[in-house]
């Protein structure tokens, strides 16, 4: 979870330590520039007499940072969009899909470490800088490499057409959540764990109509689309990828 959009969580915690540092007379030196990931928070005001007053403000996103967060979310959510190929690979030839798509990790994978050892892999490093998280920082970036475990997990455990509805989930459901989310998102209920009630609602809208259209099945969308939401909801980070894909195909199997 990004702790730094949501202040709900940790302004109370602040204005507490802020209180102890006024009555030992720490002063205005206390938490003067405190960074928090993509923003900045200033703790202004804390007298010894009036740690009350104490204000504690985030400054909104201009222009030029939205439109770079919307980059990156937009490069970063079009991986999830293009792994809805693979039930047409598999469809083709499954053996050919599920090794393509662990050719890809581990490809990956041996690119993202030259670039995490300070080797700069030309197009990779620069796609990978660009779409990577605040979180991501300094370290090994995870998603590819859960995606197309996730997505050739599905195709190896489920018949295709129940393959093929885990992966649409992730693809489209999972997709349209973070990018919905990112843009759009203002309501966050604490059951959402941060994540925006539109993205979610996004997310139950696109995994509906995929999985409808792979099965024609009213029930078995509705209950993909109430499984994808739930897991797209969870603080699994990085590892949704796995879990959705595999869940829905569960639901979907059982039900139909």
């Amino acid at each position: 979870m990004d702790f730094w959009r949501y202040p709900q969580y940790f302004m109370p915690k602040l204005r507490f330590f802020a209180k102890i540092a006024a009555g030992a007379g720490l002063g205005k030196k206390f938490f003067w520039k405190a960074r928090a990931w993509r923003g900045f928070c200033y703790i202004c005001g804390m007298e010894r007499a009036g740690a009350e007053k104490t204000a504690i403000f985030f400054p909104p996103a201009g222009p030029a940072s939205t439109l770079a967060q919307a980059k990156s979310e937009t490069l970063r959510k079009s991986l999830h969009f293009l792994i809805a190929l693979s039930p047409a690979m598999a469809l083709a030839s499954l053996p050919f899909a599920v090794l393509s798509l662990l050719a890809g990790v581990l490809a990956y994978s041996f690119m993202e470490l030259l670039r995490a050892s300070g080797v700069k892999v030309p197009v990779v490093s620069s796609l990978t800088k660009m779409a990577s998280r605040e979180r991501d920082a300094g370290r090994f970036v995870l998603g590819p490499v859960t995606l197309g475990v996730g997505a050739a997990l599905a195709l190896l455990l489920f018949p295709l057409p129940v393959a093929s509805a885990g992966i649409f989930a992730l693809a489209f459901g999972d997709g349209f959540a973070g990018l919905v989310g990112r843009l759009l998102g203002r309501v966050r209920p604490a059951f959402l764990f941060g994540k925006s009630l539109e993205g979610s609602a996004a997310c139950f809208a696109a995994t509906g109509l995929s999985v409808y259209f792979v099965s024609q099945s009213h029930v078995a969308a509705l209950v993909a689309a109430l499984v994808a939401t739930a897991v797209e909801a969870l603080p699994l980070e990085d590892f949704d990828n796995i879990v959705l894909p595999l869940t829905v195909g569960i639901a979907i199997q059982w039900v139909l």
